[in-house]
């Protein structure tokens, strides 16, 4: 009975895994059909006759010091008339970075820039909170929102502001580019996890007509789609995705530019990542609690909006899922050797092995839109798909609690990412002073992973049974990776 209960189990998981597969291939195939089709959007056309417009850029700080120079540098470069911009730097900072960004300021400032220097006495619904008390006295129509890690091209808003002409139109998105792709084993993962995203996932959805969602910078915002909405809300930590999906149920639409690319610098240190994907997946699950019931319930939301968004916001409890099928593994392992009755099962279910075919697939087309193709840039997507999956595999005990105090609805701070001014040509990070240093507990569950699984490659030749040596292969070398990255990060 528990062999059966264990063979069930590692089934559902296994089912729910290649379910999400199948609409990852459904946004493949609508991916392949954007780039086929030609861009019939409407467009203002602002160096010939129509008004250039007033824009408000927000600046969201807390803490920044390493960074807020090259941002506010940065943002002023931005090309549009001066008369008819306006910049919001909201400082939430609580340290001494308040008087490096305030002298800034009013350098930049001095220079003719309309930019407001505006700090809370508290960091109430924090970075939702501090755009919602920008927007109350922002003087642009359309609001365009960097993050403190984000450069932002000089022509940036001469390639988004054009979209608005469609009165629909209620935010345009850009791609994030990475300005330190290259600097590590893990900033070159995070790219080929964000690549995905922003490539595939972002085009797909947005061309089959499903939910997308601002990804809380490097967008612009019509400020009359915010407050039809409902206003940021500082509920989630997602406050983005939150009011994506708010207003897309307002029947607001979205516009993705997959080809303005806005570069921003990647965590560098483990322990930043980790808080980082933290928020990230905590929100979701929040989300998913707070919005996927609304749009179940609504009769004008296509079939397919709702399959995408079920996916969209339960992507990061695939991380649960993973985890448990991998814990279920090594069970699995003996019971296929222990018992002859279950061969017709171990049969049946390697057709879920498409699961692995298709995310390689879909991985390998964003891969090569970025480093192309050709042998070399195949042998290396090879090897970085595998680095990849096992170290998303190392992260999976931490993204789970995440998704599990989402789901249980367990409210946290809001953890902001620490920043380090690191760029391809290198940097330091030790001595930063925002990396916490506080050790996760977590760690100790991933060490103790490392070692089943590395005991899970020592039952596969002592049972001659290799059918799960790739997959254990690959949770030791990530969690050993997480584990030890983990304990180097926190000395």
């Amino acid at each position: 009975m528990i062999d059966l209960l264990v063979i069930i189990l590692y089934t559902f998981a296994l089912l729910v895994i290649f379910i999400y597969s199948l609409s990852q291939l459904h946004l493949l195939l609508n991916y392949f059909k954007a780039i086929k089709s030609s861009d019939t959007s409407e467009k203002f056309n602002f160096e010939a006759n129509d008004d250039y417009p007033i824009v408000t850029i927000q600046l969201p700080l807390y803490n920044e010091e390493y960074v807020v120079e090259r941002l506010l540098k940065n943002i002023a470069r931005i090309e549009y008339p001066r008369e008819k911009l306006e910049i919001q730097v909201l400082d939430d900072s609580t340290d001494d970075s308040v008087n490096i960004t305030s002298k800034l300021i009013k350098s930049l400032s001095q220079q003719g820039l309309d930019i407001q220097h505006i700090c809370r006495q508290t960091r109430t619904g924090y970075k939702a909170g501090a755009l919602k008390e920008g927007l109350k006295i922002a003087r642009g129509e359309y609001i365009a929102v960097f993050d403190s890690d984000f450069v932002p091209g000089r022509n940036w808003l001469k390639q988004t502001l054009p979209y608005f002409k469609n009165s629909r139109i209620g935010v345009v998105q850009t791609r994030w580019g990475h300005l330190n792709r290259d600097y590590s084993l893990l900033t070159r993962i995070q790219a080929f996890a964000l690549d995905f995203h922003f490539i595939l996932e972002q085009t797909g959805r947005n061309f089959g007509r499903n939910f997308i969602n601002f990804n809380g910078t490097a967008g612009i915002w019509r400020k009359d789609c915010i407050l039809d909405a409902g206003n940021w809300s500082g509920d989630t930590l997602t406050e983005d995705l939150d009011l994506s999906y708010r207003a897309q149920m307002k029947k607001w639409d979205f516009k993705y530019l997959e080809n303005v690319e806005t570069p921003a610098e990647l965590p560098v240190v483990i322990s930043a990542a980790r808080s980082q994907q933290f928020r990230w997946n905590k929100g979701a699950a929040e989300n998913f609690r707070k919005n996927y019931g609304k749009l179940l319930r609504d009769k004008s939301a296509s079939y397919s909006t709702k399959f995408h968004g079920f996916f969209h916001l339960l992507n990061s409890s695939m991380f649960l899922i993973v985890l448990f099928l991998a814990v279920l593994s090594l069970p699995v392992l003996y019971i296929k050797n222990s018992n002859p009755a279950f061969d017709w099962y171990f049969n049946l279910v390697a057709v879920f092995a498409l699961s692995t075919l298709i995310f390689f697939l879909c991985y390998y087309v964003a891969w090569s839109r970025i480093h192309g193709k050709g042998l070399r840039s195949f042998l290396k997507f090879v090897g970085m798909f595998l680095t990849f999956f096992s170290i998303a595999m190392g992260f999976s005990v931490h993204n789970s609690l995440a998704v599990l105090e989402g789901h249980l609805g367990k409210r946290s701070e809001f953890i902001r990412t620490p920043k380090f001014n690191i760029g391809e040509s290198g940097g330091k990070w030790k001595g930063n002073k925002y990396l916490s240093g506080k050790f996760s507990r977590n760690i100790i569950i991933e060490g103790v992973l490392f070692l089943y699984f590395g005991f899970a490659i020592f039952s596969a030749f002592r049972l001659q049974e290799f059918g799960l040596i790739i997959f254990h292969l690959m949770l030791f070398a990530g969690f050993g990776f997480v584990f030890i990255q983990s304990l180097k990060s926190e000395v």
